[in-house]
């Protein structure tokens, strides 16, 4: 058996989540339900990232202490990630003591290794990306992500030597051209150790809500450099080395692109400086857009999670709240994974996602699924029916043959992180079967057959449809796992989750099956 540790970047705790954050979770979400499905062991983790100036600055502001602060929001990401339907393994705060001790065992052996000295940093920091700039990596004084304007710094720090790996980094990424996709922003990140690395500031001791410096007790570890180790304290790392080597050498990291430089350049030195091997992967997707900006809390262009969820929501009022939420979470998983091409930039506007939802999820998928299975009832009793034994596949209808084929690229493109291409696959065959039925038409009585053919006809048609169906369903649970766990359940197959997607091919619905319970999947939007 395969081992998959998928993780996220952990989410700063200065404010709840929104379609940002929630856009690189789904992403992450639907890898980890993908690999389960192929028998994978599979690890999912995410969590917030708690310490920091921007998160005491935002306690101050409320008027409360920075752990009650951190406990209210982070609480929020669990609300929001539980709407949504993510399915993590573990949700990782910085301010638990497992990771405390993580972090201090981490540094301190980079700090033994001969890593780590202390000096002044001189220059110049933006608050909110928690980073330090030079003037020409600036914006001319302003941050280049949040367009404010950079403050004047100086003060004793502990500093770690970057410069040391310059060539051991180099040498990292010739021999391992997929450790950063896609190639965009590996030749980002190959160009920036390229340009030269300098030594870089680890610690501050101008604040104290972070972990403290086990040799220095005036000093706490900088967010950022506490925040990457999280990746090992979910895995034990300093408490159960068997963890640590299950899991470290298949992880993969999902990250936005303006965290780049830390994920691929800090964040694997660092490792080389601990002795420890380097993640197997980093993906690093584009913005999501609104308004022709990033969007951002900080810019105050956020859209919450919570109203697209309540927008939905309306549309089943018969609902109890938590499943009109797991209702309104497939049409925003589907939207984000189907519009946006994993890489690049995506603009979110509220009237895109509507029309997607209707096109493919209202008017395609969930009408197929209605129409199909409703005929099944009024023709078969709810009984699968049987195909004509003397039909070769070919007979059925020439995209039964194609099917093996999509199945390939549906997971050749969801592998390569390309959900957009794997989704446009599978609704090429909702379309297909659309087709099929219309032009079978098993709801008419053809000239000149009898009851009999007529029939074996609607059988023939309509197992075919069902069957298709039942592939479409298992490739995009994933992707909109609330949706396609109903489908199968009203397919007579049970729970989904127990799916076979390596032995997932044609003929796998058994005749005679019972259908289960029929009732409306998607109801269009206004």
């Amino acid at each position: 058996m395969g081992r998959f540790y998928i993780t996220t970047p952990i989410y700063y705790a200065n404010d709840a989540p929104h379609v940002g954050s929630a856009y690189t979770t789904v992403n992450a979400d639907a890898l980890a339900r993908w690999h389960r499905l192929l028998g994978e062991e599979t690890k999912f983790i995410t969590g917030t990232d708690e310490h920091g100036q921007k998160v005491a600055d935002a306690a101050l502001k409320s008027g409360s202490s920075p752990q009650a602060w951190v406990d209210q929001t982070s609480a929020r990401f669990v609300e929001a990630w539980d709407a949504l339907a993510i399915s993590y393994d573990d949700f990782i705060r910085t301010t638990e003591p497992r990771h405390y001790l993580s972090v201090q065992k981490f540094l301190t052996a980079i700090y033994e290794n001969g890593y780590i000295y202390k000096d002044v940093y001189q220059g110049l920091y933006c608050v909110s990306c928690e980073d330090y700039f030079t003037y020409e990596s600036s914006d001319e004084g302003k941050c280049p992500i949040h367009g404010r304007a950079l403050i004047e710094m100086e003060e004793e720090n502990w500093f770690f030597r970057l410069s040391a790996f310059e060539d051991r980094l180099l040498e990292h990424y010739a021999q391992n051209p997929d450790f950063v996709t896609p190639e965009t922003k590996r030749n980002e990140a190959l160009s920036f150790v390229k340009s030269g690395l300098k030594d870089i500031s680890i610690t501050r001791s101008s604040i104290t809500w972070g972990v403290p410096v086990p040799w220095d007790d005036q000093h706490v570890f900088y967010v950022w450099y506490d925040a990457l180790i999280n990746y090992l304290t979910a895995i034990g790392y300093g408490r159960d080395d068997d963890e640590v080597d299950k899991w470290w050498p298949a992880s993969h990291h999902l990250i936005g692109k303006e965290i780049i430089r830390f994920h691929c350049v800090y964040w694997p030195a660092f490792l080389l400086a601990a002795g420890l091997p380097l993640p197997r992967s980093v993906h690093a997707h584009g913005w999501l857009l609104f308004e022709e900006s990033k969007m951002s809390k900080s810019r105050g262009n956020i859209v919450r999670t919570e109203t697209i969820l309540e927008g939905f929501g309306a549309l089943k009022p018969e609902l109890p709240k938590a499943e009109q939420d797991l209702f309104g979470a497939d049409a925003l998983r589907y939207f984000l994974l189907r519009e946006i091409v994993f890489g690049q930039d995506g603009s979110f506007s509220f009237d895109a996602l509507v029309q997607r939802y209707n096109s493919d999820l209202a008017n395609g998928y969930g009408n197929l699924v209605s129409r199909t299975l409703s005929m099944i009832g009024r023709y078969f009793d709810g009984l699968v029916p049987y195909p004509a034994s003397s039909g070769s596949v070919a007979q059925v209808h020439s995209f039964a043959v194609e099917i093996p084929k999509a199945i390939a690229s549906f997971a050749t493109s969801f592998d390569a992180l390309d959900f957009s291409r794997a989704l446009e696959t599978a609704w090429a065959l909702v379309a297909a079967v659309d087709g099929y039925l219309t032009a079978n038409a098993p709801w008419k009585q053809l000239e000149g057959t009898s009851d009999e053919q007529q029939q074996a006809l609607r059988a023939d048609v309509l197992y075919t449809a069902a069957e298709a169906i039942r592939i479409i369903t298992a490739l995009v649970y994933p992707v909109i796992p609330d949706a396609a766990a109903r489908v199968w359940t009203q397919l007579g197959l049970g729970d989904i989750r127990k799916a076979d997607l390596k032995n997932l091919h044609w003929r796998g619905l058994q005749p005679g099956t019972k259908l289960g319970e029929l009732s409306p999947l998607f109801p269009r939007a206004d």
